[in-house]
């Protein structure tokens, strides 16, 4: 067992990522910042890198065919060190979470649990772990607006309801690219039961919703908003588009739809930031 591998299990950057989104979040939810933000971040980062290690955890039959890269097929990460560290990292996350309000605790550890179901049964199923896995990311909205009450949350859910189509267009166009893995698993995931075209089709769908949840902010910050977030859904839609166009995985795979959507999905969140900060 590796230190590298118990860093690199975690999906650091991932992790940070979903952080700095509940910060955009009360940011957006009140026009300012609060030392208590910080404690949200640290929150968000931990179980993120909890549902990270447990999901490798469960994934290790799946991964030793899509990602024998990955920290426990690799070797550097043993199986009960990998449970243990998750544990540890939920356990963390929840402790932090304990001086912020109820709501954000209450979402904290649903969201704990539902990471623990997801890797452990939700994701085998088609479509009900592509669900999970997008109310999860729409969530860190949630989240970061729970810190200011009820109305916090009321003010970021047009945020939380685009975040959850894009990212359910990308867990659709993923899981796309990992049908061998997933069948040789047991797995019944959409592209294995409905095939990948009408995977994309539905990855489709998914990214035409959010870009109209994406339009709503307009109303409150303008014109220049538009611009900016019209780039991001142009990027959405098009990886998409890509993805929709393949008719194997390999060709999903060599698409680059997949890494097309995450850098739309970041460069989201430099718009709702810069938006939030100016406008």
């Amino acid at each position: 067992m590796s230190t590298a591998g118990l860093f690199r299990i975690t999906r650091p950057t991932n992790a940070a990522v979903a952080g700095l989104a509940v910060i955009v979040a009360y940011l957006i939810a009140t026009g300012t910042l609060i030392p208590s933000v910080l404690l949200l971040f640290t929150v968000v980062v931990l179980i993120t890198a909890a549902g990270n290690v447990i999901n490798d955890f469960f994934d290790v039959e799946i991964d030793r065919v899509n990602r024998p890269d990955r920290p426990i097929p690799s070797g550097q990460v043993t199986l009960s060190a990998a449970r243990a560290y998750a544990v540890t990292l939920f356990l963390a996350g929840f402790l932090v979470c304990l001086p912020t309000n109820t709501l954000c605790i209450a979402i904290a550890v649903f969201n704990s649990f539902l990471l623990i179901a997801y890797a452990a049964r939700l994701k085998r199923l088609p479509l009900v772990g592509n669900l999970a896995v997008a109310y999860l990311s729409g969530s860190m909205f949630l989240f970061g607006g729970a810190l200011n009450g009820l109305a916090g949350i009321t003010h970021v859910l047009p945020f939380a309801v685009m975040t959850f189509f894009a990212m359910l267009a990308r867990e659709l166009v993923k899981a796309a690219e990992d049908i061998e893995g997933d069948r040789a698993s047991g797995a019944a995931t959409f592209p294995i039961r409905y095939g990948i075209r009408a995977t994309g089709a539905l990855s489709i769908i998914a990214a035409v919703l959010g870009t109209f949840a994406s339009l709503i902010p307009y109303w409150s910050w303008g014109i220049w908003y538009l611009a900016g977030i019209l780039i991001v859904d142009a990027i959405i839609l098009a990886a998409t588009l890509k993805a929709a166009r393949c008719p194997t995985a390999e060709s999903v795979r060599s698409s680059g739809a997949s890494m097309l959507l995450k850098i739309g999905m970041f460069a989201s969140l430099i718009v709702f930031t810069l938006s939030a900060l100016f406008l």
